[in-house]
């Protein structure tokens, strides 16, 4: 027979049970839909063990390994995710300041969290399917997603870049950066592929510009949602926001 629970455990539980409620509101998840993400948290902190990432970057990969299931995002050799000094930083002022978000394909746009989005007062621009982007790209045998980093160099300027799938756009982005028309607060470049993907990630860490990427062919559009909506996370923690 269990034996019953004494006031303070029972007012202990019920706390626990007020915050959890209170977290799941405040992410528009259900309880139960919040308990599945802090258990899969848990056991990725069991399986990690030591991974060397600051509090902040760590949070940030942590819910890429969630999105992906895939632990090699922190691993050394592998596909680890590399931040640059100021790369969380920036993109925090660059929240402050309500700087857009550019990326390069809609299926990013569409892993995007809609309610962060709103709270921080920013927006999420892809130009990938902009009609008269899809004439040029034809006329001028050049992929639609590198011409959407041209089409987006206003909001680039100051703004965040996530780049999950085209190497190409990620190339854009560097040639507009060294050719100073454009100066982004923070540029994630992770694009997924065996073609010119590694490469162009490690031109990436050659900039000037503030950066995350990652090592080798991994990568793809859910990564780079899931580093957005991690940073806006903390972002919108830290600053209290509801």
């Amino acid at each position: 027979m269990k034996e019953p629970k004494r006031p303070r455990e029972k007012l202990a539980e019920n706390d626990d049970l007020i915050k959890r409620s209170m977290r799941a509101r405040s992410r528009d998840m259900s309880e139960a839909s919040l308990g599945i993400e802090e258990r899969s948290m848990k056991i990725i902190e069991s399986e990690i063990g030591a991974h060397g990432y600051s509090t902040l970057e760590w949070n940030t990969v942590r819910r890429v390994i969630h999105a992906t299931a895939d632990f090699d995002f922190a691993i050394p050799d592998k596909n680890r995710i590399i931040f640059s000094t100021n790369a969380i930083d920036m993109a925090f002022e660059a929240f402050k300041k309500r700087r857009c978000i550019v990326v390069d394909v809609d299926m990013v746009l569409s892993g995007i969290n809609k309610k962060s989005v709103a709270k921080i007062g920013t927006r999420v621009i892809s130009n990938i399917s902009n009609h008269e982007l899809i004439k040029v790209s034809k006329s001028e045998n050049k992929t639609r997603s590198a011409l959407a980093m041209r089409f987006s160099s206003q909001e680039i300027d100051g703004g965040i870049v996530a780049i999950g799938n085209a190497p190409t756009a990620l190339y854009e982005v560097i040639n507009m950066i060294r050719e100073g028309a454009v100066r982004p607060s923070l540029v994630i470049g992770i694009p997924v592929g065996f073609v010119s993907a590694s490469e162009s990630k490690l031109e990436l860490s050659k900039t000037n510009a503030e950066f995350i990427t990652n090592i080798g062919r991994k990568g793809g559009s859910p990564v780079a949602s899931s580093i957005i909506n991690a940073l806006m996370l903390l972002y919108i923690n830290r600053n209290k926001i509801v």
